[in-house]
């Protein structure tokens, strides 16, 4: 009853020749919009319950502002979006907006529940039941966007949305097949809108679909497509929860790998599961570097791989005992592992990196790490191991003069950099008799071939710099102008077409001013030899002037005396 009240009233707001009108067309970015919204109320720190709150106060703002309540306060009555109200001619796209926040809704309450189910395993049937509840607001909005009203990038979105809800309720259901599926199907519904869309706009969809890699990798595996996964990878990147219970249950062709490893000839029992687990997963690390598209998503692996190796390492050091052989052994070998590839992570950003002085900075900290796997007590008494470290360290040592002679040629510090190109040089001869790895082998072969050419060039700046300094302090400028007369700067020689000329700065006209004393100071010696006149009379005149004045003053003074003491008596 109330929504043939509300259409009636919308009706009524219908102009006259609305049927000749053209409908207005429905725009709604349904990623940007989702991804907006769970960033600013909650997903970015992972808090999903935040965000579900969000999402019940949106809805209800929606239905308030859309006229489209379910019921009173008394009684519910349950009114879903039809396509009555999104071909209304006044209706705008936020009708559009109602089923996607319910879907959206039920999705984050389901992934809060997905959090607490690691403790409470019954509320993964919970999950379920909202995850189901999501995928059929999704299908409502699909059915909507399917209308006339919609444009084609929202019918795509709303297709590629629906896709996502589905892969991810079977993924939890482990239907491989299927949720590969969907999957894909939204993968490459995206990757088609971003290649539609201007580059500034791609972002959230190129995040999508790389949110979406994993996922798929992991469904091909279980279905038994091996190569379209990378298990390292899968590790480092957080995304399969059990995967250290799969990993067991995977092969049993690694099954001696896990209990036993070689490192420099040593064999190194591996004792604790958790360490184990790890190992397992480095099995193919370096081919999931090799297959990465860039230097930076090799750093980003390595760096994930590191979150692990950091517990592994407190694990392990938790079991080492005085009595206890086997343990140090395999804490010196995973010590080796982080200084291993914190070397290889160093080397990765040496090639991103454009300033010399940062190239320094990351070879020096890289040479600190070879000394401290020097030092590791099973290693100290391996002859082979330790001149392989010595060659590797003399290679690195190479590159560290080189680069710092670069640093030092950028500020025009000649002298400097031209010492450290031929150090360079004298360690990259010595370096490139050794054996080393082919790129550490290429990069000192690069110096060798580029020093020449620098130390002519630092010679020849470190001349012109001298030749200048020299010309500097010889030759006078020809055109130096100053308002200084010459007669203050005869010591100082300037070309100055000014003295040729009728009005020549040679003395300033009129001169200064120059404070003189008022009067001049003399020593009166005469004064003692000087003989002045009697003045006895003048005093004797001026005596008797004095006792007149004194006796008149004292006859006043007494009458007002004796007025006052009478008072005061």
């Amino acid at each position: 009853m109330v929504l043939e009240e509300v259409d009636e009233n919308a009706q009524k707001t219908i102009p006259k020749n609305g049927k000749d009108q053209q409908l207005k067309s429905f725009t709604v970015e349904i990623l940007n919009l989702v991804k907006e919204a769970q960033q600013q109320h909650g997903l970015r720190h992972g808090d999903y319950q935040r965000y579900r709150g969000y999402c019940s106060r949106r809805i209800r703002r929606l239905r308030k502002v859309l006229k489209l309540p379910q019921g009173d306060r008394r009684h519910f009555k349950k009114r879903d979006v039809t396509d009555v109200h999104v071909n209304n001619p006044v209706a705008d796209e936020r009708f559009l907006h109602v089923p996607l926040i319910l879907a959206e809704r039920s999705w984050a309450y389901a992934m809060q529940l997905r959090q607490e189910s690691n403790t409470e395993p019954r509320k993964k049937f919970h999950m379920i039941r909202k995850l189901r509840k999501a995928c059929n607001y999704a299908l409502q909005l699909e059915e909507l966007c399917k209308l006339e009203r919609c444009d084609p990038r929202t019918k795509l979105e709303a297709q590629a949305y629906v896709a996502w809800i589905h892969g991810t309720l079977h993924f939890e259901l482990q239907l491989w097949t299927s949720a590969a599926e969907n999957l894909k199907k939204a993968q490459v519904v995206y990757e088609k809108l971003a290649s539609a869309l201007p580059e500034e706009k791609q972002l959230p969809y190129k995040q999508r679909i790389e949110e979406l890699a994993p996922s798929l990798r992991y469904c091909a595996y279980n279905i038994g497509d091996d190569k379209a996964i990378n298990l390292p990878e899968l590790r480092t990147m957080g995304v399969l929860e059990n995967f250290d219970k799969f990993v067991l249950q995977s092969t049993e062709k690694t099954a001696a790998v896990l209990h036993e490893v070689e490192w420099y000839g040593i064999k190194v029992p591996v004792c604790i599961e958790r360490v184990q687990l790890f190992l397992q997963s480095l099995v193919d690390f370096d081919q999931s570097l090799i297959q990465a598209e860039d230097d930076a998503k090799r750093i980003e692996i390595i760096e994930n791989m590191f979150i692990d190796l950091r517990d592994v390492i407190s694990v392990a050091r938790a079991e080492v005992r005085p009595d206890n052989k086997d343990a140090q052994l395999l804490l010196s070998y995973l010590l080796s592992i982080r200084i291993e590839r914190t070397i290889q992570r160093n080397m990765y950003l040496i090639k991103q990196t454009r300033k010399p002085q940062d190239i320094v900075r990351l070879l020096d900290i890289t040479n600190q790490q070879i000394n401290e796997l020097a030092q590791l007590e099973p290693l100290q008494n391996q002859e082979s191991v330790q001149e392989d470290l010595a060659h590797r360290l003399l290679a690195y040592r190479t590159l560290r003069c080189f680069y710092l002679a670069k640093s030092h040629a950028a500020v025009h510090r000649w002298a400097e950099a031209f010492g450290c190109y031929q150090r360079s040089l004298k360690y990259a001869n010595d370096a490139v008799q050794n054996k080393l790895s082919p790129e550490l082998m290429q990069m000192i072969k690069n110096v060798i071939e580029d020093v020449p050419s620098e130390l002519a060039v630092m010679r020849s700046q470190a001349i012109l710099e001298q030749h200048e300094d020299e010309s500097a302090t010889v030759l006078p400028t020809k055109v130096q102008k100053t308002k200084k007369p010459l007669i203050d700067r005869l010591n100082e020689f300037h070309e100055n077409s000014q003295y040729l000329t009728k009005n020549p700065n040679v003395v300033p006209m009129p001169p200064a001013m120059e404070p003189v004393p008022a009067k001049p100071l003399f020593y009166d010696l005469a004064l003692n030899f000087v003989g002045f006149p009697s003045l006895e009379d003048k005093i004797e005149e001026g005596q008797s002037k004095q006792k007149q004045a004194s006796g008149i003053s004292g006859f006043v003074k007494g009458i007002w005396s004796g007025w006052g003491s009478s008072s005061k008596k």
